[in-house]
């Protein structure tokens, strides 16, 4: 394997050219297709989206951005009370126009979420790994090559993002946030273990940062009417356990390869109501003579996701 140097201008394809096979990916890419190879295509290759935005990703993803501003203002010598104010006040600016009208994950819950979670780990025993030139390691964006790929002058490639990369009691983590409306159970910490995301998170970590990544640390803000509460949970991976994640993933990416040649991509219908449910689930649900009908007027086409675009 070898670490690819990251680039800030446009990012390629992630595609060979004129081909749907594709050769580099991350986490969302992989969990689409291990999901579902309809949804994958109608998705990563065609670009199929809904008109909606939808308020978990936004929910999240503002989160995200605020935890990740107030790391790089502590790094850069502010208090924590003017760390957390200049915080605030971007994620204001930034959610000005967003008015969503969910229950749990609207504007007002979004920004106690981030106030209350700042608060709580002001002094956080999971210090944040720094690099050479001083800068943290959060929202920290990854790309490395395997030995191995659909052809001979092209090796596959995975790629993602990390929240932050952290020493806790002297040992090394990934840490990521989740966002839930339920009080995590059991049920909610064994999701993490196997998971896809997790595992891939904990070998680039390993690879990247040539260190003894333990596995990975999730923080999960657990966001209702009147409160905000936050746990904190770890899934480790052992050598045997990334060895056969990656095992695993030459088959997958072989079966891709297949589904690209034969321009075919098959429904998981055993699938369909998991996670939620699928968002193309109705779509699947008729005549295959009409889906396109039906995608035109129920979703928007856009740039497929790319794994390859640094943040």
């Amino acid at each position: 394997m070898a670490l690819t140097d990251l680039v800030t201008e446009e990012a390629p394809s992630p595609f060979l050219p004129n081909s749907n096979i594709q050769y580099a990916w991350d986490s969302t890419s992989l969990e689409d297709f291990k999901r579902c190879p309809r949804l994958y295509q109608y998705r990563m290759i065609d670009g199929w989206v809904s008109e909606e935005e939808s308020v978990h990703l936004r929910f999240g993803r503002e989160l995200h951005q605020s935890l990740h501003d107030y790391e790089l203002s502590i790094s850069a010598g502010i208090p924590h009370d003017d760390a957390v104010f200049d915080v605030v006040k971007e994620l204001l600016l930034r959610t000005d126009d967003w008015r969503p009208d969910h229950k749990y994950k609207n504007r007002k819950n979004l920004v106690r979420t981030v106030v209350w979670y700042l608060d709580k780990f002001k002094n956080d025993p999971a210090q944040t790994m720094v690099k050479d030139d001083g800068k943290p390691i959060v929202e920290y964006s990854f790309r490395f090559e395997l030995d191995w790929g659909p052809t001979a002058g092209q090796p596959y490639v995975l790629c993602g993002h990390l929240d932050r990369v952290v020493n806790f009691h002297d040992e090394l983590f990934v840490m990521d946030h989740k966002t839930t409306t339920t009080e995590p159970s059991d049920y909610y910490w064994n999701q993490f273990n196997p998971h896809n995301q997790m595992s891939l998170y904990t070998l680039a970590s390993k690879i990247v940062f040539e260190s003894n990544i333990k596995g990975v640390i999730i923080n999960a803000a657990e966001v209702k009417i009147g409160f905000s509460r936050f746990t904190r949970g770890t899934t480790y991976r052992t050598k045997d356990q990334l060895e056969e994640w990656l095992h695993d993933l030459k088959y997958w990416l072989n079966l891709a390869e297949g589904y690209a040649e034969a321009g075919y991509w098959p429904m998981n219908d055993t699938a369909c109501d998991k996670y939620g449910g699928c968002p193309f689930r109705e779509i699947c649900s008729k005549s295959p003579s009409v889906r396109d009908k039906f995608l035109n007027s129920s979703f928007v086409k856009r740039e497929p996701w790319n794994p390859l675009q640094p943040r």
